[in-house]
């Protein structure tokens, strides 16, 4: 299983802005290494010129991903402003993101609606990285566990049972702790981890021992090696650390 480092970039950089910095990373990265592969979740105008800094000789470079941060799940049809797979992956996208709390948050996004974008997603052909994770009310009430259950079950109810356990994560944001410099301690962090993963065994058998789990929540360079080193930690989802190549690549390479 190999580590999957993810980027989200949200609503930043245009198109110039995008080409450098991913033209940056390209350069300090290098090879990818064996045991980890690099998707960036870039914003829907920048994913081709994203896609097109990460190809060598014209050809996509292996360990190098681009994703599109949501979906609409439908082919085409008339949803003023959305976007389908079939865009995304015309554009370069070989990902997309899922149910991520701040389109929970402010959309108003619910658990059957991301699991309908989870499942169409896939069925399209995208790797897709579902996004859960609670706020610290529901943390504090002691609803952590039957959040995170709750969120899970109703993301995954509609995947295919044929489904690549490579091509789909899980990523647990504590909501929290996005964006306002806290991290979840290693206690905290494994705890999740360790429900997340007793779900998907219970939902999918074995097949659920191989999903990758991502940790996302304020990740930085001076925390990145510790967290990914906990047990079913498989990755990291990184926000506001992955807008600077120089950082995100201290963190991809962790």
């Amino acid at each position: 299983m190999k580590y999957l480092m993810a980027a989200n970039w949200k609503m930043y950089k245009n198109r110039q802005e995008a080409q450098k910095t991913a033209s940056e990373l390209f350069a300090k990265i290098g090879t990818m290494p064996e045991d980890r592969e690099l998707v960036i979740f870039a914003p829907f105008t920048a994913i081709e010129t994203t896609a097109e800094s990460f190809k060598k000789n014209g050809q996509p470079v292996k360990g190098f991903s681009v994703g599109g941060q949501d979906l609409y799940p439908a082919s085409e049809g008339a949803y003023t402003g959305e976007i389908s797979p079939g865009m995304l992956i015309d554009a370069g996208a070989t990902w997309v993101l899922t149910g991520h709390s701040e389109r929970r948050a402010i959309i108003g996004e619910n658990n059957a609606f991301v699991g309908q974008k989870t499942a169409f997603a896939m069925n399209a052909g995208l790797k897709t990285c579902l996004c859960i994770g609670e706020t610290l009310a529901e943390r504090e009430a002691g609803k952590l566990n039957s959040i995170l259950e709750q969120q899970i079950k109703e993301g995954v109810k509609d995947l295919s049972e044929d489904f690549n356990p490579d091509d789909f994560a899980v990523a647990y944001e504590p909501v929290w702790a996005i964006g306002t410099g806290k991290v979840a301690g290693v206690e905290e962090i494994t705890e999740a981890h360790n429900l997340v993963r007793s779900v998907l065994i219970k939902l999918f058998k074995e097949k659920g021992k191989q999903i990758r789990i991502l940790y996302g929540g304020s990740v930085k360079p001076d925390n990145a090696t510790q967290i990914i080193k906990l047990d079913n930690v498989d990755g990291v989802l990184v926000g506001g650390a992955s807008l600077q190549s120089e950082s995100f690549a201290k963190i991809v390479l962790a």
